[in-house]
């Protein structure tokens, strides 16, 4: 299969590579390296990354923006960055996506654990997370051509406990290895409209 993964230099996306790239032509993407670049913001970024790979088979998206913060210093404006970039960004990846992949090409997005287990500072993310999952188990239901989607709800990995520990104490870390399985089942797999949950 011809993949694009998209945040294939990142923690996670690193994991995905390693694990689909022995089987797979993986097409690395990312904001400033990789094969091709994207803004995922930016529709039109999107078309052009779509115009220069062309027809794919799947695609992975491990990438997505969200602000972190106090509820109570939060408004519109903070809401719109994981609104903008991690929700919209990962479903125009879709909406235009669809017009270049095969048929039965599948579609797995990112989303988090917090949107089933919130945390402080987090409303955010378990907002546009909550979406993500929601988005996909509606889109897969009116996907043509065999379309799938799923999305990937992980936990927090190892690699990135350095970062993150303080926001997800009492969470158990897994390896970005293991939570890439989860993207090999939706990938290589059958089901549509699914939310892969590895913890």
């Amino acid at each position: 299969m011809k993949i694009i993964l998209i945040g294939a230099s990142g923690t996670l996306g690193k994991a995905i590579d390693a694990e689909l790239a022995p089987r797979h032509e993986i097409v690395r993407v990312g904001r400033s390296n990789g094969d091709h670049q994207v803004d995922i913001t930016d529709t039109a970024s999107i078309r052009r990354l779509f115009e220069q790979v062309g027809r794919f088979d799947a695609l992975v998206s491990a990438v997505g923006k969200v602000h972190f913060g106090a509820l109570a210093e939060m408004g519109g404006e903070q809401f719109a960055v994981g609104l903008r970039d991690k929700l919209m960004g990962q479903v125009n990846l879709l909406l235009i996506g669809r017009e270049f992949a095969n048929d039965g090409a599948s579609f797995t997005f990112t989303s988090g654990i917090i949107s089933d287990e919130p945390i402080r500072f987090g409303s955010s993310a378990s907002l546009v997370n909550a979406a993500i999952d929601g988005f996909v188990r509606g889109a897969a239901i009116e996907l043509p051509r065999g379309l799938r989607v799923n999305a990937v709800s992980p936990t927090v990995v190892e690699e990135s406990m350095e970062v993150y520990a303080s926001y997800f104490r009492g969470f158990k870390p897994i390896p970005a290895a293991e939570a890439a399985l989860a993207y090999a089942r939706s990938v290589e797999g059958a089901q549509t409209g699914q939310v892969y949950k590895p913890r």
